[in-house]
């Protein structure tokens, strides 16, 4: 059984009950993939559009026996069961319903673009990935950076704003 890690995210309509419906589905019996660990749900600024609805982000930890190419599969298929329509989204979709994406597929080290590379390519870079990501196992170490998630994160230059869900300050007070 391999340990993988998803990052979740969703910014439109009801965005944590997209999450918490992604998470049951992935975890339903029949999937092959147990859920061991959920982080608190993170009210994240978006990356790339800065005008867009703020995201829900959260990153959970399960086991699971699918090979990484089946998991990436239920992944696509949740997404689309939840209404993602990949191919009317602009190259980097802005409005999601929901967004599953593999981070870690153990320590394994999967490069077969555009379909899968694993490690995600840009986690490292994203703090939206990495906040869920210490509450859920600080101590996990990139397979390709040798850095543990703390250390990535200390390192990372301008991080965009993550607040816990709920804690986010009203923008007309800010």
């Amino acid at each position: 059984m391999a340990i993988v890690y998803l990052c979740l995210g969703s910014n439109i309509d009801d965005r944590i009950g997209f999450i918490q419906q992604a998470v049951s589905l992935l975890g339903a019996e029949g999937t092959n993939l147990k859920v061991i660990r959920t982080s608190s749900f993170y009210e994240t600024q978006p990356w790339l559009e800065k005008d867009t609805d703020w995201y829900v982000n959260a990153v959970i930890e399960a086991k699971t026996t699918l090979t990484p190419e089946e998991l990436l599969g239920l992944g696509n298929s949740i997404e689309a069961k939840l209404g993602r329509v990949r191919e009317t989204e602009p190259e980097n979709g802005d409005r999601r319903p929901i967004d599953i994406d593999i981070l870690f597929y153990g320590n394994e080290i999967i490069n077969n673009p555009p379909k899968l590379i694993v490690p995600h390519a840009r986690l490292h870079k994203r703090a939206f990935v990495l906040v869920p990501f210490l509450e859920v196992n600080s101590e996990f170490v990139h397979p390709v950076l040798k850095k543990s998630i703390k250390q990535i994160y200390n390192e990372l230059e301008t991080p965009e704003m993550v607040y816990l869900y709920g804690t986010r300050p009203n923008e007309k007070d800010a």
